[in-house]
């Protein structure tokens, strides 16, 4: 503390100096960038996936898993890139049996074009991690591998290669056969846990309530104060039976919260009370644009850019409810993140669906690191074939390790002791703690 005397002249305080002490500077332990590169290759290669969101289903839910190489090829991205460049039309296509369908869309994109695509590589990227020669270019080779594997065994095997220990089901109970399998018999790989999906019931009302009234429920269309309890009754049961995580919706760029549609009643009446009691996360995937191109059937949804305020009434108004999100435009990611950082009882997860692109991913992730720290969820794989779950993950942790190698390198040059138990215990996070965290289990 510098003392001044009055008696002093002003030139004199002047010229006055406060020198501190000398302090013997200890040398700072800076991890190199091949440590970290090293550490966080192996903790990413280590840490078993959580995987927040899937379309996957165990063997004993029949026809409804999908897998091998015919699925692989007849996935919608894929039909979708070959239908620009088929000399068939959409109905051509679609009258084709599957094994048919998956010869043309090999032919087109694999063998008279070079598979540049993130989907194309994907599918080679899944049959070399299995042992195949893609450089043969011999589907029906390929086709001998997976007739080889019962579907328990190629379960068991894909869950291995992928690295991950769980992935969460999107299961709709007024679908007829899906319902019927989780009436009969349900599941029993506890390696498939259930998400209960509520899109019909909150976007097609008065219509869907004809079909809850077929199953025994007292709803009628003008959403009573019986119809909400119907309908709460509904949510309850088959949360119960499925031991469903959380509950969720796809959203089209176009919705609104609050407004006064009946999904906003069903939301704020039914839905988020039952969520907040079970203590279950209400998930919502933002931005779709459905069926720009019907002839392409699920492959002609698109996407739109959503309004960000929506998503932030929703958290803001319902301050006892746990929030997912995740948003499909690429232009709302930074105001996602922002809105993240202000509601703490929002999580947000993943690079959702045309977002699942290396390149986007590596932005996104990036800029949510940046914003977030460690309190987002990267990445889920949104599979719907299960071989799906290799390549995804494969192809997003060589991406997230970038980017965790670029902000560890970072922290390091501030002088931060940066250790192998750190970014270990980062890894885990983004890849499984954070989601059993906003789980609860």
């Amino acid at each position: 503390m510098l003392v001044f005397s009055r008696a002093e002249p002003l030139t004199v305080c002047r010229q006055r100096r406060y020198n501190p002490p000398l302090v013997e500077m200890q040398p700072m332990t800076i991890s190199s960038t091949a440590d970290i590169a090293r550490w966080v290759d192996d903790a990413l290669s280590s840490v078993s996936v959580y995987d927040l969101h899937t379309h996957l289903y165990p063997p004993s839910f029949g026809g409804l898993m999908l897998w091998g190489i015919d699925e692989l090829l007849c996935y919608h991205y894929l039909v979708a890139e070959t239908m620009r460049v088929s000399e068939l039309s959409c109905e051509q296509f679609w009258a084709m049996p599957r094994p048919q369908q998956a010869e043309h869309i090999w032919r087109k994109l694999f063998v008279e074009r070079a598979p540049v695509s993130e989907a194309c590589r994907g599918v080679l990227t899944v049959l070399r991690r299995l042992g195949l020669d893609t450089s043969s270019k011999n589907l029906e080779s390929f086709r001998e591998f997976f007739r080889a594997h019962s579907p328990q065994q190629y379960t068991d095997l894909v869950f291995r290669l992928a690295n991950v220990h769980t992935v969460v089901m999107t299961n709709d109970a007024l679908d007829p056969v899906e319902r019927e399998i989780w009436l009969k018999r349900g599941n029993d790989d506890e390696r498939f846990r259930a998400a209960l999906r509520i899109d019909r019931l909150l976007l097609d009302w008065p219509a869907v309530g004809q079909t809850l009234r077929g199953y025994g429920y007292q709803a009628s269309p003008d959403l009573s104060a019986t119809s909400m309890r119907e309908i709460r009754r509904f949510l309850d049961e088959w949360i119960d039976r499925m031991d469903a995580l959380y509950v969720a919706v796809s959203l089209s760029w176009t919705w609104r919260y609050p407004d006064d549609s009946p999904a906003t009643l069903i939301l704020d009446q039914a839905v988020l009370p039952v969520a907040r009691e079970r203590g279950i996360p209400f998930a919502a995937m933002v931005g779709v644009s459905r069926q720009v191109n019907p002839a392409l059937r699920l492959a002609g949804d698109s996407v739109g850019r959503a309004d960000i305020t929506s998503v932030e009434r929703l958290c803001a108004r319902n301050p006892d409810n746990t929030f997912l999100i995740t948003m499909l435009s690429r232009e709302n990611q930074h105001e996602l993140a922002v809105t993240a950082r202000k509601m703490r009882n929002m999580m947000l997860f993943g690079c959702w669906w045309f977002l699942n692109n290396p390149s986007l991913i590596e932005e996104i992730t990036r800029m949510r690191m940046e914003l977030l720290g460690t309190s987002f969820i990267p990445q889920h794989s949104d599979a719907r074939v299960l071989d799906q779950i290799i390549y995804k993950w494969d192809h997003s942790r060589a991406v997230i390790a970038k980017v965790m190698k670029d902000k560890f390198a970072d922290l390091a040059a501030t002088g931060w002791p940066v250790s192998q138990d750190e970014v270990r215990r980062t890894a885990e996070l983004y890849l499984s703690g954070n989601c059993r965290t906003c789980l609860k289990r």
